[in-house]
């Protein structure tokens, strides 16, 4: 069982990792699914998307849920049935869940050139400060931030450009402080990050 890395940033916050290695025989193994994720799991042409879904279904399990605790709100949210807080990602074979009584947002990312290409979509240069560091990685982390709080906002709608900022930080730090500022909500965050030698990087905020 490829339990990845177990992340305890407080009392009340626990972040489980899975590296996922099995296939999809495997992963379906010891999981019950409610119909619903039956219906979505059947539903996606990519065995890699499949593999994410599953291994996310292993990691509540660990973290003591089932898929049947599991549900989401209007605008995809998902919500715990005992009132805990949850947030999910995969990214090609790492998948994560943080679980809190706060509200709290995860992402876990692929280090990638081409999301210098697409900086301007989500960097809002007049509240995103970078540094002289990697720039790849330092864009994944503010990407990665940006997601994170987008996921903690319960209604949608948001400019990751426009209406979420991360102040400056240096790889050595592996923290910041960021911001979600949109119509009558305006909420500020810790973003927690760490670098997989893998070439992913992870991200998850925590309410300030």
């Amino acid at each position: 069982m490829p339990l990845y890395k177990t992340i305890k940033p407080n009392p009340v916050t626990t972040v489980y990792v899975w590296k996922i290695e099995e296939s999809y025989q495997e992963l379906m193994q010891e999981i019950r699914l409610n119909q619903r994720s039956l219906d979505r799991i059947n539903g996606m042409k990519s065995e890699l998307h499949q593999r994410g879904f599953l291994s996310v279904r292993h990691l509540l399990k660990i973290a003591g849920y089932t898929d049947f605790d599991l549900y989401y709100n209007n605008y995809g949210k998902p919500l715990l049935k005992d009132g805990m807080h949850i947030s999910i990602t995969h990214s090609y074979n790492f998948s994560a869940i943080i679980v809190s009584s706060s509200e709290v947002g995860i992402d876990i990312e692929k280090n990638r050139e081409k999301i210098t290409n697409i900086q301007d979509k989500f960097v809002n240069t007049e509240y995103d400060s970078l540094s002289d560091e990697d720039l790849v990685k330092q864009l994944t982390v503010v990407w990665g931030a940006k997601e994170s709080m987008y996921k903690i906002y319960p209604h949608g709608g948001l400019s990751f450009k426009n209406h979420i900022a991360i102040n400056p930080f240096l790889f050595a730090d592996r923290k910041s402080e960021g911001r979600v500022q949109f119509e009558d909500w305006y909420r500020k965050y810790t973003i927690y990050f760490d670098f997989f030698r893998e070439g992913f990087t992870l991200v998850y905020a925590l309410p300030l």
